[in-house]
Order: structure tokens, then sequence, then C-alpha cells
């Protein structure tokens, strides 16, 4: 583990209460960014008679089980979210798989994956933007390529979901990308390690 005796620590935590407020906010520009794209590519998905016929099919299939899939598809796709930021982070954790540790907040009730080693700031900024490339960019784009509806609200769902991923990359966004970054033990956000200047 990295020696931090002479390094200047500085708190950066954010808000989760304001993470909730703010993903609420970016729901409107992930609808632009991914469904303008969308509607303009596959505009035969969107006609009155496509409409009536996905609600007859719906009216015709539905049961309580297949009503549950989308809650399910959701539960695992939060449970990955935090896995892909561990197996992000464990290529630079000298300890391995014993520098993570996965848990929920439970005042919240957010699952969240904790890295207990310091790494450099460039490599945990990889570890925080990976589930939002993984879960919610690549499947928003493949959507759109391929024209899959459901594809396309599994990634903007999930782009959404990184919300408080995206601000704690803000709080780092003018940090030394050298310096080291090390996991809040009990609130969302990091503790900064800079070399003290002699």
């Amino acid at each position: 583990m990295q020696d931090l005796t002479n390094y200047s620590e500085k708190k950066l935590t954010i808000d989760l209460a304001k993470a909730t407020a703010n993903s609420l906010k970016i729901v409107i520009p992930i609808v632009l960014l991914f469904g303008i794209p969308y509607v303009l590519l596959h505009t035969e998905q969107f006609t009155i008679a496509n409409f009536k016929s996905t609600l007859s099919y719906l009216g015709k299939k539905y049961s309580f089980f297949l009503g549950l899939i989308p809650l399910v598809v959701m539960l695992i796709g939060i449970v990955l979210h935090e896995l892909i930021h561990g197996l992000t982070f464990l290529p630079f954790c000298k300890n391995g798989v014993k520098s993570i540790k996965f848990g929920i907040l439970k005042q919240y009730m957010t699952p969240y994956c904790h890295c207990k080693e310091p790494l450099k700031v460039k490599h945990y900024r990889v570890g925080v933007l990976m589930p939002a490339i993984v879960l919610g960019f690549i499947p928003a784009i493949v959507s759109i390529v391929i024209g899959d509806f459901y594809l396309l609200l599994f990634g903007m769902f999930f782009t959404q979901a990184a919300v408080g991923d995206f601000m704690i990359l803000d709080i780092l966004k003018n940090e030394n990308k050298e310096d080291y970054v090390l996991d809040h033990p009990s609130e969302a956000g990091c503790m900064l390690y800079s070399p003290i200047q002699s």
C-alpha cells in the first residue's frame, strides 16, 4: 500500500440527497442526447399503428411475472454497476481482491463499492466512470444503431444512475492526476492526498 506519511489530506465528498436531485435534473439531457438520434433513425417505431400493436401485444401477453422483468433487470444492473467499479479498481490495487469491499449505505439504501487502498487520481477516475460507460453509454449507442428501444431505456437509465459518479469526477476535475485518492470509509466521496512540498 502507498505510504502517505508525507502527503497532505483533503476531504472531498458529495451530498447523496443532492445526487438524487441531480439525477432528476439530468433526465431531460439524457433523453435528448440519446432519444433524438434514436427517434430520427427509427421513426417507423413511433407510428400510431406501431403503438397500438405494441399495446395490444402487451395486453394479451401481460402477466405478473412479465411485469417483474424490468425490476429484476434494474436490480441486476445495480449490482453490476458496483461490480464494474470493483473490477476496474482491481488492476490498480497492490493488495488485490482484499482491497475491494461491497456494501449498502443503509441511510440511503444505496449500494457501494469501496476501495480500501489509495489509488492514483487517474486510475480512480477510470474506476468511477466505467459503469456509466459499460451500462449506460455503450448500450444507448448500440440501441441507436440496431433500433432496440428496450436497450435504449436500459442505457438511459444506467447513465442517469451514474450521476453520483459524475459528481465525484467533478470534484476531482482540477486535481493532479498523479496524486492519490482513498475512498472515504463512511461517506460518498474520497480523501485526496497530495505530496507536501518541502
